[in-house]
């Protein structure tokens, strides 16, 4: 096979002789642990008018520590990973369209931007849902589905005051495209996204690719920005930790005001680690006051002199203090693991600071649910109201991701090879006919606000007409 015929997702395997055994074992606890989970889903019905979601994964997460990478990715520092083999165990069950949905969970600070007066209180509160919208990253180091070219995902939450869609519009390159809109109509938020993944020995990073762009109706103002680069260290021996950094520049394209923000690398000692800190300047390059926080934790803003003054002083005691740093950091290259650095505490507050966001608390048994929030953790739920009305593309629907968050590892690793085959089968034919791929809910046009190529959605999906869909799963 050659590499474009490659599908870019990994297809299974297991490379221990007594994975059916340890998956068997796998398969008998997840059920008796189905049961106990199930306590935590039951009564899903209304709550004053409000749906009630659930709380837990029908089972919990496999044990990936029996398994090595290295037998799989050792021939493959420097490349993508889109065309290496992985074992399905690395992933979790979710699909790539259902973690970008993610950027959804603190929806709020939207509305909340879209009630407030003053152009730079809306672009630090836009700033900070920039930063909520990748806290959900923090511990999970499971890879989330390739979607398959067609795939769609759709939520509605009138809780949280809005709808999204969002399709698998390329193949290669993977590009995932999604709009969201909130149902009192105050705002517009859509995006096309495809990352690169590299494998650089003994990490995973991941480079953003893709503009997002955020719309507030009542100002008639649009900001746009790209996430981080996210890299997870130790994918091959050690403890999988995650780290975001690079410069985020969120602009107002209405006003000329710009956020720029810079998540920190870990740095030598760690003292950096999940660290973000900018500021926002006037359309004539005035600082007008500085961001700070950690995207795993909080962000606060504080005036610009207030902000000097108290690193100035800052300094000082830390001079005084400054002790010897001079142990043994250099590390060979042929280190068993990268340690992580040690957390620290808190964010350290500047007298003065305004409180911009705080990332909501996990649930108690989030580390045996792939680390999910309880926003993740409701993404693939499905009840028969809703069988009714999703496309037959969505991704509720994939028997791969069904199987897996179900604890039934052998069967979803062999849907998933007969979805990967049947996609490469599918495109092989359209070859053969010389038949091009038509997306149905999103076209390429330029983005009006940025004027770079952007995937524009068509305003059609909600009517619900699905008789040109593609038979995927």
């Amino acid at each position: 096979m050659n590499s474009e015929e490659e599908f870019y997702d990994a297809v299974t395997g297991f490379e221990s002789d007594d994975s059916e055994t340890r998956l068997e074992s796998f398969s008998s606890k997840s059920r008796s642990s189905s049961s106990e989970q199930n306590v935590h889903n039951q009564d899903l019905t209304q709550e004053n008018g409000i749906k009630k979601h659930r709380t837990a994964l029908p089972a919990p997460m496999y044990s990936r520590n029996q398994l090595s990478l290295w037998s799989i990715l050792k021939k493959c520092i420097g490349l993508e990973l889109s065309k290496i083999t992985m074992p399905i165990i690395f992933n979790e069950p979710l699909s790539f369209l259902q973690r970008i949905t993610e950027y959804m969970e603190h929806t709020y600070l939207i509305h909340k931007a879209s009630l407030l007066s003053d152009s730079v209180e809306r672009l630090q509160t836009v700033a900070a849902f920039a930063v909520s919208s990748v806290a959900s990253q923090w511990e999970r180091t499971g890879k989330p589905f390739n979607p398959l070219l067609g795939e769609t995902y759709e939520l509605r939450r009138e809780d949280l005051g809005f709808r999204l869609v969002s399709e698998q519009v390329s193949h290669h390159p993977p590009i995932s495209a999604f709009y969201s809109e909130g149902i009192n109509k105050d705002f517009v938020f859509h995006g096309s996204i495809y990352p690169k993944l590299k494998f650089w020995g003994k990490s995973v990073e991941a480079e953003p690719r893709g503009t997002i762009t955020l719309e507030l109706n009542k100002h008639n103002e649009a900001y746009s920005w790209t996430n981080p680069s996210c890299c997870v260290h130790n994918v091959i021996i050690g403890k999988l930790w995650i780290e975001q950094y690079g410069t985020v520049e969120i602009t107002n394209h209405s006003t000329g005001e710009k956020c720029l923000l810079h998540f920190k690398p870990c740095g030598l000692f760690g003292k950096e680690l999940h660290k973000v800190e900018g500021y926002i300047q006037d359309k004539s390059k005035r600082k007008v006051c500085v961001i700070y926080g950690k995207w795993t934790e909080c962000l606060w803003c504080v005036d610009t002199n207030t902000y000097e003054t108290y690193k100035k002083n800052d300094k000082k005691g830390g001079d005084q203090k400054k002790a010897k740093e001079t142990e043994d950091v250099v590390r060979a290259e042929n280190d068993e693991a990268d340690d992580m650095p040690e957390i620290q505490e808190t964010v350290q507050v500047i007298p003065g600071s305004k409180l911009l966001w705080r990332i909501a608390a996990r649930p108690s048994h989030s580390s045996q649910m792939y680390n999910f929030t309880n926003f993740a953790m409701m993404l693939n739920e499905l009840d028969d109201e809703m069988k009714g009305l999703l496309a037959p593309t969505d991704c509720r629907l994939r028997p791969d991701i069904r199987a897996m968050e179900s604890g039934n590892m052998d069967f979803a690793g062999a849907e998933k090879e007969r979805l990967e085959e049947k996609q490469r089968a599918a495109r092989k034919e359209r070859a053969k006919s010389e038949e091009e791929w038509r997306t149905r809910w999103f076209r390429q046009d330029i983005n009006q606000h940025t004027r770079t190529p952007d995937w524009i959605y068509t305003g059609k999906y909600w009517e619900r007409n699905y008789e040109d869909c593609p038979d995927i799963y």
